[in-house]
Protein backbone atom coordinates (compact mmCIF):
# COMPACT_ATOMS: atom_id res chain seq x y z
CA UNK A 1 0.00 0.00 0.00
CA UNK A 2 1.73 3.76 -1.26
CA UNK A 3 -1.59 5.18 -2.45
CA UNK A 4 -4.78 4.30 -0.35
CA UNK A 5 -8.33 6.18 -0.58
CA UNK A 6 -10.30 5.60 3.10
CA UNK A 7 -13.49 6.79 2.25
CA UNK A 8 -17.52 6.28 3.61
CA UNK A 9 -19.97 8.08 5.71
CA UNK A 10 -19.64 9.91 8.84
CA UNK A 11 -18.95 8.14 12.12
CA UNK A 12 -17.67 4.87 10.65
CA UNK A 13 -14.50 4.74 12.26
CA UNK A 14 -12.00 5.83 9.30
CA UNK A 15 -10.26 8.02 11.77
CA UNK A 16 -9.02 5.64 13.90
CA UNK A 17 -8.37 3.21 11.08
CA UNK A 18 -5.94 5.50 9.39
CA UNK A 19 -4.25 5.75 12.05
CA UNK A 20 -3.13 2.76 12.18
CA UNK A 21 -2.70 2.11 8.40
CA UNK A 22 -0.36 4.72 8.78
CA UNK A 23 1.70 3.20 11.90
CA UNK A 24 1.93 0.03 10.34
CA UNK A 25 2.90 0.88 6.62
CA UNK A 26 4.64 4.70 7.27
CA UNK A 27 1.87 6.59 4.92
CA UNK A 28 1.53 10.47 5.63
CA UNK A 29 -2.01 11.01 6.55
CA UNK A 30 -4.17 13.28 4.89
CA UNK A 31 -7.94 14.22 5.91
CA UNK A 32 -9.98 16.22 3.30
CA UNK A 33 -11.53 17.96 5.90
CA UNK A 34 -8.63 20.00 6.35
CA UNK A 35 -8.43 21.18 2.73
CA UNK A 36 -12.43 21.29 2.38
CA UNK A 37 -12.84 23.71 5.23
CA UNK A 38 -11.94 26.81 6.43
CA UNK A 39 -12.19 28.17 10.06
CA UNK A 40 -15.97 28.25 10.93
CA UNK A 41 -17.12 25.96 8.55
CA UNK A 42 -16.24 27.83 5.51
CA UNK A 43 -15.65 26.39 1.90
CA UNK A 44 -12.37 26.01 0.79
CA UNK A 45 -12.67 28.05 -3.02
CA UNK A 46 -12.73 25.27 -5.36
CA UNK A 47 -9.80 26.06 -7.00
CA UNK A 48 -7.89 26.23 -3.91
CA UNK A 49 -9.29 22.87 -2.73
CA UNK A 50 -8.15 21.13 -6.35
CA UNK A 51 -4.97 22.52 -6.21
CA UNK A 52 -4.28 20.94 -2.68
CA UNK A 53 -5.94 17.67 -3.60
CA UNK A 54 -4.00 17.48 -6.81
CA UNK A 55 -0.53 18.02 -4.87
CA UNK A 56 -1.61 15.34 -2.53
CA UNK A 57 -2.80 12.90 -5.10
CA UNK A 58 0.33 13.09 -6.83
CA UNK A 59 2.75 12.53 -4.32
CA UNK A 60 4.40 8.62 -4.34
CA UNK A 61 2.71 8.08 -1.17
CA UNK A 62 0.05 9.04 0.72
CA UNK A 63 -3.43 7.37 2.71
CA UNK A 64 -6.30 10.51 2.43
CA UNK A 65 -9.47 9.99 4.05
CA UNK A 66 -13.00 11.64 3.03
CA UNK A 67 -15.28 12.91 0.46
CA UNK A 68 -14.61 15.97 -0.87
CA UNK A 69 -16.01 16.96 -4.74
CA UNK A 70 -17.34 13.62 -6.49
CA UNK A 71 -14.67 15.06 -9.35
CA UNK A 72 -11.96 14.38 -6.44
CA UNK A 73 -13.34 11.40 -5.27
CA UNK A 74 -12.92 10.46 -8.86
CA UNK A 75 -9.76 11.34 -8.88
CA UNK A 76 -8.48 10.00 -5.92
CA UNK A 77 -10.21 6.71 -7.32
CA UNK A 78 -7.61 6.68 -9.98
CA UNK A 79 -4.66 7.30 -8.59
CA UNK A 80 -4.66 4.93 -5.96
CA UNK A 81 -3.59 1.49 -5.15
CA UNK A 82 -5.49 0.78 -2.20
CA UNK A 83 -9.26 1.65 -1.80
CA UNK A 84 -11.13 0.80 1.69
CA UNK A 85 -14.61 1.87 2.22
CA UNK A 86 -16.05 1.67 5.72
CA UNK A 87 -19.25 0.83 4.71
CA UNK A 88 -21.41 0.10 8.03
CA UNK A 89 -25.24 0.34 8.15
CA UNK A 90 -26.45 3.37 8.63
CA UNK A 91 -27.72 3.66 12.18
CA UNK A 92 -23.84 2.50 13.02
CA UNK A 93 -22.90 5.93 11.20
CA UNK A 94 -25.86 7.79 12.97
CA UNK A 95 -24.96 6.54 16.13
CA UNK A 96 -21.08 6.51 16.24
CA UNK A 97 -21.55 10.06 15.03
CA UNK A 98 -23.57 10.95 17.57
CA UNK A 99 -21.36 10.02 20.50
CA UNK A 100 -18.50 12.10 18.56
CA UNK A 101 -20.34 14.76 18.82
CA UNK A 102 -21.56 14.65 21.96
CA UNK A 103 -17.76 14.08 23.44
CA UNK A 104 -16.58 17.29 21.01
CA UNK A 105 -18.73 19.38 23.30
CA UNK A 106 -16.16 18.50 26.11
CA UNK A 107 -12.51 17.88 24.62
CA UNK A 108 -13.25 19.11 20.93
CA UNK A 109 -11.98 16.95 17.99
CA UNK A 110 -8.39 17.43 17.54
CA UNK A 111 -8.98 15.83 13.88
CA UNK A 112 -11.80 17.75 12.75
CA UNK A 113 -11.13 20.75 10.44
CA UNK A 114 -9.11 23.28 12.06
CA UNK A 115 -11.42 26.71 13.79
CA UNK A 116 -14.27 24.25 13.40
CA UNK A 117 -16.75 23.22 15.87
CA UNK A 118 -18.20 20.43 15.70
CA UNK A 119 -21.66 21.18 17.87
CA UNK A 120 -23.07 23.43 16.06
CA UNK A 121 -23.62 21.50 12.62
CA UNK A 122 -24.84 18.21 14.40
CA UNK A 123 -28.00 18.49 12.06
CA UNK A 124 -26.63 19.85 9.13
CA UNK A 125 -24.35 16.96 9.47
CA UNK A 126 -27.07 14.12 10.06
CA UNK A 127 -28.86 15.81 7.01
CA UNK A 128 -25.40 14.72 5.07
CA UNK A 129 -24.83 11.76 6.48
CA UNK A 130 -28.69 10.32 5.02
CA UNK A 131 -27.81 12.15 1.89
CA UNK A 132 -24.15 10.33 1.27
CA UNK A 133 -26.16 7.22 2.11
CA UNK A 134 -29.03 7.57 -0.09
CA UNK A 135 -27.29 9.15 -2.83
CA UNK A 136 -23.74 9.03 -3.19
CA UNK A 137 -23.19 5.03 -1.78
CA UNK A 138 -24.57 3.67 -4.95
CA UNK A 139 -22.86 5.99 -6.95
CA UNK A 140 -19.61 4.92 -5.11
CA UNK A 141 -19.89 1.57 -4.96
CA UNK A 142 -20.43 1.23 -9.08
CA UNK A 143 -16.84 3.78 -9.32
CA UNK A 144 -15.51 1.54 -6.68
CA UNK A 145 -16.18 -1.53 -9.22
CA UNK A 146 -15.29 -0.17 -12.17
CA UNK A 147 -11.80 0.04 -10.43
CA UNK A 148 -11.61 -3.93 -9.34
CA UNK A 149 -8.73 -4.26 -11.62
CA UNK A 150 -6.52 -1.23 -11.09
CA UNK A 151 -6.70 -1.54 -7.50
CA UNK A 152 -6.92 -3.31 -4.06
CA UNK A 153 -10.70 -2.97 -2.86
CA UNK A 154 -11.47 -3.57 0.76
CA UNK A 155 -15.05 -3.17 1.72
CA UNK A 156 -15.32 -2.55 5.75
CA UNK A 157 -19.30 -3.54 6.17
CA UNK A 158 -19.71 -4.06 10.49
CA UNK A 159 -17.60 -3.01 13.24
CA UNK A 160 -16.08 -6.44 14.13
CA UNK A 161 -14.68 -6.19 10.38
CA UNK A 162 -13.49 -2.86 10.81
CA UNK A 163 -11.71 -3.84 14.13
CA UNK A 164 -10.23 -6.98 12.52
CA UNK A 165 -8.59 -5.12 9.74
CA UNK A 166 -7.63 -1.94 12.02
CA UNK A 167 -5.51 -4.69 14.12
CA UNK A 168 -3.51 -6.00 10.69
CA UNK A 169 -3.63 -3.27 7.85
CA UNK A 170 -2.38 -5.64 5.35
Amino acid sequence: MTRVMVIGNAGGGKSTLCQAICRKHGLPYHAIDQIQWKPNWLATPKAEYDHQHHDLISRDRWLIDGYGSWDSVEARLRACDTIIFVDHPIHIHYWWATKRQVTSLFFGRPDGPEGCRMWPVTIRLFRMMWWLHRDMRPKLLTAIRGRQRHARIIHIKSPVELRRFARNPV
